[in-house]
């Protein structure tokens, strides 16, 4: 039986929106009309939803924004108003002009006789697949309104964890940057004073300031191009990262770095735990929920290794053993997932897991900036005192020598 979007009026009145299974759209519209519902639409059901007529849309809405008014989505559908109606309330009273232009164009093809998960599907990639596939599984559970409070809770850890993540490194790229600016200052400006002083001392320099000051008036002489220099090659950098190869070649380098490969993968299995329990919550699929899942894994090589578990599941193979064939998922959260499989709470399990890796993921997060800021510093220690022996060590000797 084929799945189908409908749009209808109840007995009661109220206009909602439901996924029906029916044999044809002539027969289930027929079914429907006998038990009293009026019909505005019925169109087939899709997953992942349609693409605008234009190409992949994009929209870079902010996510305060964002979770707000799915906040209030959810609570104006609770209250029983129609989704048509919540979505005109909500877009004349947004703040974010952007978000406004988004809903007008949803608000345009509900009225044409499309679901709400269509809608927002047809926005390209403005909305995440994960978003539109919960509204989906909301139409077809009846329970938007719950699903929606999911989502935003899913978000909200997100972004939480996230946000963890920036000031745990704010420091450590605050001292880095501090010692770029500091060790640039007195190679280009400091040491070349001195420079001239030891230049006219007739005696032999000490090592230490030989190689310091020839450091300083290379770095001086050739800054015409060692500046372009180095901007290109970071743009060449940046270029290549944005090509597939060139990020899944930096992704596996990421991957081998001692503590911070440990922390991805953690950051990973937690991020993918928690878009499946949420989809499953939803009343999606196991194989559905895995494939729209696949889209929070942000690391490519990880990515690339998880792909070939999808179509082994479609085959019947257990979820969690072809999750563990990828070879980059915990051992204890394939054990936890397994045992969730097995004894039928599969998304409680994830949640379970979720959570476990987000705690971990802070752990690691203590120990990488522990070991950051100590390397930063001592590396600026060394610098500086490097540069103030070649300095001093000069004049030390001439002192002594005048005072012998």
């Amino acid at each position: 039986m084929a799945e189908f979007i409908c749009r209808l009026g109840t007995p009661a009145g109220e206009i909602v929106t439901r996924t029906v299974e029916g044999l044809s759209e002539q027969e289930l519209r027929q079914r429907l009309m006998l038990e009293g519902y009026r019909i505005f639409s019925v169109e087939t059901s899709n997953l992942f939803g349609a693409r605008s007529s234009g190409g992949q849309r994009f929209v870079k809405i902010k996510l305060d924004d964002f979770l707000l008014f799915n906040q209030q989505l959810a609570a104006l559908i609770h209250a029983g108003l129609p989704v048509l109606q919540s979505i005109q309330m909500l877009r004349q009273r947004s703040p974010n002009a952007r978000l406004r232009s988004v809903l007008a164009d949803v608000e345009s093809r509900i009225k044409s006789g499309s679901a709400l998960s269509e809608a927002f599907a047809a926005q390209g990639d403005t909305f995440p697949k994960i978003y539109t596939a919960s509204i989906l599984a909301g139409e077809r559970s009846g329970n938007l309104d719950d699903v929606l409070r999911r989502y935003v809770e899913y978000t909200k850890a997100i972004a939480q964890l996230r946000r963890k993540i920036r000031g745990a490194l704010t420091y450590p790229i605050l001292l880095l940057c501090a010692a770029v600016v500091l060790i640039g200052v007195l190679t280009t400006f400091v040491i070349p004073q001195f420079s001239s002083l030891y230049e006219n001392m007739g005696s032999e320099l000490p090592t230490i300031t030989v190689v310091v000051v020839g450091l300083s008036s290379g770095v001086r002489g050739n800054l015409y191009w060692l500046a372009p220099a180095l901007v290109g090659l970071i743009a060449a950098l940046y270029s290549w990262r944005k090509t597939e190869n060139g990020r899944r070649t930096m992704d596996r380098w990421i991957l081998k770095v001692p503590i911070i490969g440990e922390l991805v993968r953690q950051m990973t299995t937690a991020q993918f735990s928690r878009s499946m329990a949420t989809l499953l919550a939803g009343g999606i699929t196991v194989i559905e929920s895995f494939q729209i899942a696949m889209n929070s894994v942000a690391n490519r090589e990880l990515l690339r290794r998880t792909e070939p578990a999808l179509p082994k599941v479609r085959e019947g193979k257990p979820f969690t053993e072809s999750l563990a064939e990828s070879g980059w998922v915990p051992e204890l959260a394939t054990d936890m997932i397994g045992v969730g499989e097995r004894s039928g709470s599969l998304r409680e399990m994830l949640d379970e897991v979720s959570g476990f890796y987000d705690a971990e993921t802070e752990v690691k997060l203590g120990q990488l900036t522990s070991l950051i800021e100590p390397a930063i510093l001592f590396v600026m220690a060394g610098v500086v005192i490097t540069i103030l022996l070649a300095i001093y060590l000069p004049l030390l000797q001439m002192v002594s020598k005048a005072g012998a």
